[in-house]
């Protein structure tokens, strides 16, 4: 039986984080159910008269992997061919249905194999050992964030997709810049526009001399079934999907560590725990809280509300994680719950393909961070950590000392 939804005010802050936590008008707006209606700036930006705001575990899953009744095209365009997606989106797969998301999704999986991120991990441990050199040479205290936290995910990429070490400084400051929503359109915009014409230089060169990097190996078994702005389209949202929630990760992560110090030692007790620790940030924190907003492409009933064809509906994961239908008591960091299918890194067709490479960086970042410094601690009351403003939650600063 269809029910008639709460038609609410959009909560100012409901979009934004105490801390590790979610802000308390998410529990305020789950107090009408798990799915409602919002007016407000979102629905305002969106172009419609209100939005639907799915927060309760089971409704997020299920719209999240729902791609016959939902796309997450910026437009609706689901009766058109992906030629019809505006430039700026083209490749990015994140934005793209079935049939065409199929085909680029294939090309990107053989990236992700254990096999690769294995080979990958020497590369990275190597990279975590440099950064904990430079905050170790900086302080105590030292910015963790800064210092750590930021360059590695980002540095990492950079490996992935083949950036020349001398390359890698200038690119890493092009993709800070350009996520940095603190900063006017009209800087972005530039930023923007100089990240564009490498990638256009760095496709121009992989197209002629393939290397071993991601780039290089799509390059060289694909060839001319993937055009060059699918290839750019591609590196942006492994860009954007992947260096901030690394940062936003190890960031959020340490700070929540720092608060459940009993955890800390759960990641040297072997590598199923190591990886439970992981799995349970992921889930407690949520870095990225909402995923690109659903557009329904035809009527349909989810938990007995009416989403009419047209209607946008957003997804909160953080609270979707953070749900008791999910585990007892989610608002507690417990690496020793039972294992749960959290929504943490998506679900259905859009689940995150880099998600084994971000655990792996993530564990790796997380064991050695505490093997260098045992007696690591906040420099500052966990009140005055600074949060950023950017496509994914993560802290601005870090401050630590030992």
């Amino acid at each position: 039986m269809e029910q008639v939804a709460p038609l609410l005010q959009e909560p100012a802050n409901f979009q934004m984080r105490t801390g590790c936590d979610p802000h308390e008008e998410n529990f305020d707006l789950r107090a009408h159910g798990p799915l409602v209606r919002l007016v407000g700036d979102s629905s305002t930006q969106l172009g419609r008269d209100y939005v639907w705001q799915a927060h309760g575990y089971d409704v997020v899953r299920k719209i999240l992997g729902d791609h016959e009744n939902f796309t997450t095209r910026p437009q609706f365009t689901h009766a058109k061919s992906d030629a019809h997606v505006e430039a700026q989106f083209v490749g990015q797969i994140s934005t793209y249905d079935p049939p065409e998301h199929t085909r680029l999704r294939k090309m990107l999986t053989p990236e992700f194999t254990v096999r690769r991120i294995r080979r990958m991990e020497p590369a990275i441990q190597g990279l975590i050992d440099d950064r904990l050199d430079m905050v170790e040479a900086e302080g105590p205290p030292a910015d963790l964030q800064g210092l750590f936290a930021d360059p590695v995910g980002a540095l990492a990429l950079c490996e992935l997709l083949g950036i020349p070490r001398d390359d890698q400084r200038e690119f890493v400051r092009r993709i800070r810049r350009n996520t940095d929503l603190s900063r006017g359109l009209k800087a972005r915009a530039a930023d923007s526009a100089a990240f564009n014409r490498y990638l256009d230089n760095l496709i121009s060169r992989q197209r002629k001399d393939p290397d071993e990097g991601f780039l290089g190996m799509i390059v060289r078994e694909h060839g001319d079934n993937v055009t060059d702005e699918e290839l750019k389209g591609l590196c942006t949202a492994l860009i954007l999907g992947g260096v901030e929630t690394v940062a936003g990760m190890i960031g959020f992560g340490v700070l929540a560590l720092l608060e459940n110090p009993d955890q800390i030692q759960l990641l040297f007790a072997g590598p199923e725990k190591a990886d439970r620790v992981v799995n349970e940030l992921v889930r407690y924190l949520s870095p990225v809280q909402a995923p690109n907003p659903r557009l329904a492409i035809k009527d349909v009933v989810i938990d007995g509300q009416l989403i009419k064809a047209g209607d946008y509906v957003l997804c909160s994961v953080l609270m979707a994680n953070r749900d008791e239908a999910l585990t007892p008591n989610p608002n507690v960091l417990d690496a020793n719950r039972a294992a749960v299918s959290d929504v943490g890194f998506g679900h259905g067709i859009h689940y995150c393909v880099g998600a084994a490479l971000a655990r792996s960086m993530l564990r790796m970042a997380y064991q050695t961070l505490w093997q260098r410094f045992p007696g690591l601690r906040l420099a500052v009351p966990i009140a005055e950590v600074k949060y950023r403003s950017a496509f994914v939650d993560c802290p601005d600063q870090v401050p630590v000392t030992w």
